[in-house]
């Protein structure tokens, strides 16, 4: 996979607001972000985009991904960072959108959730929910 780089979530979240280009681009479910949650970014006065990479339930590939992002004609030098559960489906993400000539393409590392827990849960270990950053949940 050929993307920009790996970014912390608490280092993405400082990026996003102070640089005003900077998008945030959530790649996963709709089933995740109504039950599990979303990012806040109303501090900064932002919005996730929400574009689902796999579409849920029998996560194919969005097909529409690439032409969805292009279609919203974002600068190709935008700062995209691209988030998912724990960081593997936003690496696909970001190296299509490399693939496609954007040039700042970016995975958050731990995603939204990090890893499981040694319970085997997710949103204690790494990831944007235990950071302690903002997020809201439906």
């Amino acid at each position: 996979m050929n993307y920009t780089g790996d970014v912390a979530v608490e280092e993405v979240w400082k990026i996003l607001a102070e640089n005003e280009k900077a998008i945030l681009v959530d790649v996963r479910t709709q089933a995740e972000w109504a039950f599990v949650g979303l990012c806040d970014l109303s501090q900064m006065n932002k919005t996730p985009l929400l574009l689902s990479w796999q579409i849920f339930p029998q996560m194919n590939i969005n097909g529409d991904f690439v032409r969805t992002i292009v279609d919203m004609d974002i600068p190709k030098d935008s700062p995209l960072y691209f988030l998912c559960r724990s960081g593997v489906r936003s690496k696909a993400a970001a190296s299509a959108m490399m693939a496609e000539g954007y040039s700042q393409c970016f995975n958050i590392l731990e995603g939204f959730e990090g890893d499981r827990d040694a319970a085997g849960h997710r949103g204690t270990c790494g990831g944007w929910k235990a950071a302690g950053l903002p997020w809201t949940q439906s």
